[in-house]
């Protein structure tokens, strides 16, 4: 476990320097998260209209929480199918475009909007499960089971996008990938999303801290200072997306075709994924 964590970190180093190489792989979460509010917004508006939900859930609101849910995940899995798209071009040593990444998704449209529909079925059962009217017990199982999804589809992505099949194969994929990448999936995503989480919260904390004191000269300064700060925790948020993507591009490229990606080469992977 010590070597896997190693490797793993390793991993997230060279993925973060090739983002750095190539910062124009951070217009993928960018658009994608103009995309995913714009969705937001277009639900939101009728649902208070129509108070679509004031009478409970019901049947009309299951399938609109299900449209929504589906539109969410097609924008989110299309834009990262992108930016996983241009990753694998980069790390093959080429010099990516915005368009190349987007037409890389584009060809892949069917698949995306099948896994889209998977994926918003099985978060919105999770959801269910994980809700405050459950017991505890349901919850927790209910949260266990997230992150066994979590991690079983981190490589999907990557197989769509780089293979033609279908969304029912490529989770299989994924999942049959875990096998031989379980310790670098789960140490990555966790380490990334840990990492990224403590320093949002030093963020915050940091931006609380000086809007209070700006607070003491003027109002408008503070609320200028707390906008700052809001945009910087986005920035972040933004980084993390594109970090985890080049990431799961780099994982998958090395234990499909055995070659160490380009900007990879310091990292310790030889026999790390041999067939068990």
């Amino acid at each position: 476990m010590f070597e896997k964590f190693k490797r793993s970190w390793a991993l997230v180093k060279a993925s973060a320097s090739v983002l750095r190489s190539d910062k124009e792989l951070m217009l993928f979460p960018l658009v994608s998260a103009a995309a995913t509010l714009l969705v937001l917004a277009t639900f939101a508006i009728p649902t208070f209209a129509f108070r679509i939900f004031e009478n409970g859930v019901g049947a009309i609101g299951a399938v609109w929480a299900f449209v929504f849910y589906f539109c969410q995940y097609t924008v989110i899995i299309f834009f990262n199918c992108a930016l996983v798209g241009a990753a694998l071009i980069r790390l093959e040593g080429g010099d990516p475009t915005l368009s190349d990444g987007l037409h890389a998704a584009k060809s892949r449209l069917g698949a995306i909007l099948g896994y889209a529909a998977i994926a918003a079925t099985v978060g919105m059962l999770l959801n269910a499960m994980k809700g405050r009217d459950n017991n505890f017990i349901v919850r927790l199982i209910g949260s266990g089971l997230g992150m066994m999804w979590t991690l079983a589809t981190f490589l999907v992505v990557p197989v769509l996008v780089s293979t033609d099949v279908g969304p029912v194969d490529a989770l299989k994929s994924s999942v049959n990938l875990l096998k031989r990448t379980w310790g670098e999936n789960a140490i990555g995503q966790i380490g990334i999303g840990t990492a990224f989480g403590l320093i949002t919260v030093v963020v915050v904390l940091v931006g609380v801290g000086c809007a209070f004191v700006a607070a003491q000269a003027s109002t408008g300064l503070a609320v200028a200072v707390g906008v700052l700060f809001v945009i910087g925790v986005l920035l972040l948020g933004i980084y993390q997306s594109a970090l985890s993507g080049v990431y799961s591009a780099a994982l998958y490229q090395y234990v499909t075709r055995g070659e160490t990606p380009a900007g990879f080469e310091d990292v310790p992977l030889a026999q790390a994924f041999a067939a068990k």
